[in-house]
């Protein structure tokens, strides 16, 4: 492409927007946010005086008149195909925020979409950029801790919400597609996956702390990997205070990888060298910069080509991942992930 910069336009307007604005003015400078689309006039009004962009009410309106070349997709689960495909129909490179839909059904819908076209798709997984998972996967190709035999990830989130309000959209079965393994838990199982390699096979309990929420609201899970490695993958939500987490814990035949430090990943090494443990880095910014990242390689793709750090095709792992979970669940016994 001649273009230097990228008119890109934002189709819902929620929490997560402000994260990717964020992500925009920090790291991905080439990206011009032209249209806001959103049906919540506060929402939509809040991001356009951000970001100088013309507001627009739905997507058909947006895509027909709106001045852009690509979409930055931030809508409820259930929603992700209508936009999706409405986006590829009319020839807009698409960034669509994880899980890449609420049913494994609507996912094939959208991988078969995106193909026929020659556009730029990508899945929005920011945890696939943060630097202490890096540099995790780094040590354990340099043979830091051995083999790798097991790992465990604690996925958690504190409710700050007033649950006397209206009921979150993710609350909602129909349109989240599960509760909190498939949300948030998403986060947790990318990295699990970077570090691992390939899930096979699941299976787990699950349970609802949460009366409001009608999808799970904790979940333990155990995992085998291709590699006969397990993990075990915790989500919560709490409503209560709570201790800070060991994020992850990678065991291998000559050490362990330890991430900590709430939600900026403090990643320390212990091994014979380092039998009282290295700190090897505080991802802490580079964790917040890894929205401006993903959104900076979907730019780079549609400026310059090349290869994507995680296709649409293997981002599909957690959605997978989460529903193996689930049919573990009513099957009590190991499901399939693939």
């Amino acid at each position: 492409m001649s273009e230097t910069r990228i008119k890109l336009a934002f189709i819902g307007c929620g929490d997560i927007a402000a994260a990717h604005w964020d992500g925009i003015a920090r790291i991905a400078k080439r990206a011009d946010v032209t249209a806001v689309v959103d049906k919540n006039p506060t929402a939509v009004e809040a991001m356009s005086k951000l970001t100088g962009a013309t507001i627009f009410r739905n997507i058909h309106d947006a895509l027909e008149h709106g001045d852009f070349i690509a979409a930055d997709i931030m809508l409820p689960h259930d929603q992700h195909e209508f936009a999706a495909l409405a986006c590829f129909n009319s020839g807009k490179h698409v960034l669509l925020e994880k899980p890449i839909a609420h049913t494994l059904e609507s996912a094939q819908k959208i991988l078969r979409a995106s193909s026929q076209t020659d556009i730029v798709f990508m899945i929005a997984e920011q945890s696939q950029y943060w630097p202490d998972i890096i540099e995790a996967r780094k040590l354990i190709d340099q043979g830091a801790i051995g083999e790798v035999i097991s790992a465990s990830g604690t996925y958690y989130d504190r409710v700050r919400r007033d649950l006397s309000g209206p009921i979150p959209w993710r609350y909602r079965l129909e349109a989240a597609g599960g509760g909190v393994t498939l949300d948030g838990g998403a986060h947790w199982i990318r990295p699990l996956r970077m570090m691992m390699g390939e899930v096979s096979e699941v299976i787990g309990i699950s349970g609802n702390h949460i009366a409001e929420m009608e999808g799970e609201s904790w979940s333990r899970t155990l995992l085998r990997f291709e590699n006969n490695a397990v993990g075990v993958l915790t989500c919560h939500n709490f409503l209560c205070p709570s201790a800070p987490p060991e994020l992850f814990r990678i065991t291998g035949t000559k050490g362990e990888l330890l991430i900590t430090g709430g939600r900026d990943g403090r990643l320390s090494l212990y091994n014979s060298e380092f039998p009282r443990g290295k700190a090897v880095l505080y991802g802490a910014e580079g964790r917040r910069d890894s929205y401006g990242a993903e959104i900076n390689e979907f730019c780079d793709l549609i400026l310059n080509g090349g290869s994507m750090t995680a296709t649409p095709e293997y981002s599909l792992g957690e959605l997978c991942t989460a529903k193996a979970l689930y049919k573990s669940i009513e099957t009590k016994r190991w499901e399939k992930v693939w």
